[in-house]
């Protein structure tokens, strides 16, 4: 009998929770609004959650089974929300209704790294937005030029003479050197040389971040429970290293801005000031103040290390695939950065870096094909009717929007799979719908550092590129398969490539 019962209560449980875990799911079929069948617990997002595929491709894969609907009704575990497919409601979304889609809707703890610019919402956002938006204009990057022109200096250099005797190289944890180092120089002013002792560190930081935790996932099905329990989505160890480092450069400058013009010297200028401050959104009379503080300070720089790092660095390491497999492609980029150099007496400053239009268009399409960051998403801050549909977004709901569909789509770039630059002549581009097109967001909330990651990764490429050439070996794949575990797209086990010197290395 006690078996019995034990059965009865095991059977009851397993019907609750399953009850539990699926009672959202008729949200989207009672609205008659397509979508796929959820899983219980997970909802559609089964694989992304048990790390066997990574989230971006999950995203195109829910993208592309629905491609005569403008929204999908989709489930991130438990929790509805809607993902956008039609580009004109993208507009809506992210551009003419962008006040009541402003916030991202990441919720967590604000203490520490939670007050950074990416993750911030409402009046605080704008406030950070507003102020930090001149750090990134074409003067201040033209002052910080000259670190990541250094570091790209002694990288070329270092690759060259590595690959003169050992051709066949891993390019992904090798471009990892470069933007590591451009970013310690350019967020910490320091040399990456003198940071040995915290390198382990650094990559423990590295590996924490980008392949997550399952905090996300918590929150999805339970929301806003990380922002009750005050817990975040980093582990203490990342905001430990973060206040670490920012309080060890603050001292090592007495707490006041050097001449080096780097990020933290801008942060510094900004602490001066003490506070920040800027109207509230809704009320013009009532002023919103945001105190500089080293919380403040370290989450700025923890955002702009991971956005400057690692993004960077998988974009970069793409393009040499991609150039290796298109050799013609590769010539033709060779012979502008050749011609660019010798017009310029070998100097590149930003200048000659913006005037390599090809560069531009070999970058544009690298980021057509691999967009980072995935998905999108932003949170409504009142109801509102999508328009041309019925549809009608909840208070509080997330909507989402898969770069990776969108820009892998046949219908706005023909022939998706192959590499072809020439998508982004200016007569291409301004043939194709504004939204078709968004690596980086779009809209007032779209990557503010985008001008500073390209500009990293264009100088590093400049001055590698005059010295080695790019070829596949017998280890690179064929085709590319992205990593499932990690939080943004990437290579998965690395890109083996060969990396042949243009000219012989003078020993």
């Amino acid at each position: 009998m006690l078996l019995l019962y034990l059965a009865l209560g095991i059977v009851t449980a397993a019907v609750a929770l399953y009850a539990y875990f699926t009672r959202t799911f008729n949200y989207w079929k009672s609205r008659n609004v397509a979508g796929p069948e959820p899983v219980a617990l997970f909802g559609n997002l089964k694989e992304s959650t048990l790390r066997s595929k990574n989230i971006g491709i999950v995203f195109q894969e829910l993208y592309n089974q629905f491609p005569n609907e403008k929204v999908v009704g989709i489930y991130r575990m438990t929790t509805p929300c809607l993902l956008l497919r039609d580009l004109d409601v993208i507009k809506h979304i992210m551009i003419k209704d962008f006040d009541v889609f402003s916030d991202r809707g990441v919720e967590f703890s604000k203490e520490g790294l939670g007050v950074n610019l990416f993750h911030a919402d409402g009046d605080t956002w704008r406030t950070l937005r507003n102020r930090f938006t001149p750090i990134f204009t074409s003067g201040k990057l033209k002052n910080m030029l000259y670190l990541i022109t250094e570091r790209a200096d002694k990288f070329s250099n270092y690759v060259e003479k590595l690959c003169y005797d050992q051709p066949e190289q891993e390019v992904h944890s090798l471009i990892q050197k470069y933007t590591m180092g451009t970013i310690a120089a350019c967020a910490f002013g320091v040399d990456i040389d003198t940071l040995y002792d915290k390198l382990d560190t650094l990559l423990l930081i590295d590996k924490l971040i980008l392949q997550g935790t399952y905090a996300t996932e918590l929150d999805m099905m339970f929301p806003g429970i990380l922002k009750k329990l005050n817990q975040s989505l980093f582990p203490q160890t990342v905001k430990d290293f973060f206040y670490d480092l920012v309080k060890s450069v603050m001292t090592q400058r007495g707490g006041v801005p050097s001449n080096r013009k780097d990020f933290m010297d801008l942060l510094l200028e900004l602490r001066q000031q003490g506070h920040i401050e800027t109207t509230k959104r809704n009320d013009e009379r009532e002023r919103l103040s945001l105190a500089i503080s080293e919380d403040v300070i370290a989450a700025q720089a923890f955002v702009f290390y991971v956005a400057g790092y690692e993004t960077t660095a998988t974009t970069v390491s793409f393009l040499l695939y991609e150039l290796a497999m298109n050799p013609d492609i590769q010539n033709k980029l060779l012979a502008e950065i050749d011609d660019t150099l010798a017009a310029n007496n070998g100097v590149v400053d930003y200048d000659t870096i913006k005037s390599m239009s090809y560069l531009d268009r070999v970058f544009d399409e690298t980021l057509r094909k691999y967009p980072i960051v995935e998905p999108l998403q932003r949170n409504a801050k009142a109801d509102y009717k999508i328009p041309g549909t019925d549809v009608v977004v909840k208070k509080g709901m997330t909507v989402l929007i898969s770069p990776m569909g969108i820009q892998n789509d046949e219908k706005y770039f023909p022939k998706p799979h192959i590499f072809d630059p020439e998508r982004f002549t200016p007569e291409n581009a301004g043939k194709r719908h504004p939204c078709a097109y968004i690596p980086f967001g779009t809209g007032p909330r779209n990557c503010i550092g985008m001008r500073f990651a390209r500009l990293q990764g264009a100088t590093g490429l400049v001055k590698l590129l005059s010295k080695v050439r790019v070829e596949p070996s017998k280890n690179t794949p064929p085709i590319m398969e992205i990593e499932p575990k990690r939080v943004i797209v990437g290579p998965k086990n690395g890109i083996q490539l060969k990396l042949i010197p243009r000219k012989p290395v003078k020993s």
